[in-house]
């Protein structure tokens, strides 16, 4: 490693992936800031995290981290028990993407397999394949190669640090909930979440983007109660479009974002605005 870059480690916490949310969130971010403000010279941040909801963290710090050097979140589909795990070679090309001029300036970035993904666009496909964080629609923005970082692309959607969103002071983010449509569903789902005190709802739809009746009609109620609902689909790749019968529902479509990033990005949206208008520009701006 120190052939690489001089490695500084940083205490956080041990916390199962599963159980990451809103609380580590908001802490990764204001340690991110502790570190760069005690060590401007600092060309880079890892971050150590489980495959399980590492899509999700990376996300959430590609659209709300204000540092200005690069964050790559790291993790391993082999544990370091496991016989030819992946986390040595995952954390040292991790520390090589961090360290790089070319790494600024695109958010937070995901290292696995060799590969440089962005966060908005990776997702966990497989439960055991080593090459299981893909970008469906994009692909990666490049390569961990041995003998050098090899770069094809850019995001061009907005990153951190430039965004409209600071959770530092916030004591939380509104209740965002997510429906996940499936043949015969009543409704149930969304009226429960509704009654829970959803400010938002996003709807894991057929694809390109439709519902069966029975959620229609509970979400047409969540839109009468003030709920904004997302539309999103379950598909995993391909945008959903602005029809006239979204508009007509007052829908506000998620564009290629999966269900649990479009949950991200529909509760920081409700940080700054509640506005079906606004959160519409927000969707197509992030």
């Amino acid at each position: 490693m120190q052939l690489v870059a001089d490695v500084v480690a940083v205490p956080y916490r041990n916390v199962p992936s599963p159980q990451i949310a809103w609380t580590e969130w908001q802490q990764l971010v204001l340690l991110c800031d502790k570190v760069v403000a005690e060590d401007p010279a600092i060309a880079g941040i890892v971050i150590g995290h489980g495959t399980a909801s590492l899509e999700e963290t990376a996300f959430f710090l590609s659209l709300t981290a204000k540092v200005p050097v690069p964050i790559v979140v790291v993790g391993s589909q082999r544990p370091a028990s496991a016989l030819s795990t992946d986390a040595g070679l995952n954390l040292v090309n991790a520390v090589r993407v961090a360290a790089s001029e070319e790494a600024r300036g695109l958010g937070a970035l995901v290292l696995l397999n060799d590969e440089i993904q962005a966060a908005r666009e990776v997702t966990k496909t497989s439960t055991g394949r080593m090459q299981t964080f893909r970008s469906a629609d994009f692909g990666v923005l490049g390569h961990a190669d041995g003998d050098r970082l090899a770069w094809y692309r850019r995001p061009l959607r907005r990153l951190a640090p430039d965004t409209e969103f600071d959770i530092r002071g916030l004591a939380e983010l509104p209740r965002v909930d997510v429906a996940y449509s499936y043949a015969g569903a009543d409704g149930t789902a969304v009226r429960a979440f509704t009654a829970a005190g959803a400010k938002g709802i996003v709807v894991a739809g057929f694809a390109p983007g439709f519902v069966t009746p029975g959620d229609a009609a509970a979400l047409a109620e969540a839109r009468a109660a003030g709920v904004v609902v997302v539309q999103s689909t379950r598909a995993g790749s391909g945008r959903v479009f602005p029809t006239t019968k979204l508009g007509e529902a007052g829908f506000i479509p998620a564009d290629n974002l999966t269900p649990q990033k479009a949950r991200i990005l529909l509760a920081l949206a409700l940080t700054v605005s509640s506005d079906p208008a606004e959160i519409t520009r927000i969707f197509a701006t992030y």
